[in-house]
């Protein structure tokens, strides 16, 4: 199931599967196949990479994100969508050699822009502040 598309799509496509993902602990696979029986969703092998890899860092995703929060917040008072986009990004900017940090912020952000009520901004200052440690 291969279908080559731009990075940013590729992005997007495995922000829908960490999102999902939150939501149903079956794994990556079925989520998939789920969706291509149910409407012949075909997911990009960058997407399906980073969707499996983010869930397999969750745990150190998670707990760099906290460390980065302002005083009384924690996790559970992030959005849902606004977590799966953090989640994606820092997998990007901690283990993808390849993708500039200026280039997973910003594409985190447009993700935030598109499925997020305004909270770009919150995601582009936690990424910022860890791109900058």
């Amino acid at each position: 199931m291969e279908n080559k598309i731009s990075r940013f799509k590729a992005r997007e496509q495995g922000f829908l599967l960490v999102f999902e993902t939150i939501f149903n602990s079956d794994p990556i696979e079925d989520i998939i196949n789920g969706a291509f029986e149910s409407r012949e969703l075909v997911f990009d092998e960058y997407a399906v990479k980073l969707a499996g890899n983010v869930n397999s860092e969750k745990e150190y995703l998670d707990s760099l994100i906290e460390s980065h929060l302002k005083k009384g917040w924690t996790l559970r008072r992030i959005s849902k969508p606004s977590l799966a986009i953090l989640r994606l990004a820092l997998y990007e900017m901690k283990f993808e050699e390849n993708v500039p940090d200026s280039v997973a912020i910003n594409e985190a952000v447009e993700l935030a822009k598109k499925y997020t009520v305004d909270e770009s901004k919150f995601i582009n200052g936690v990424l910022g502040a860890i791109a900058r440690e």
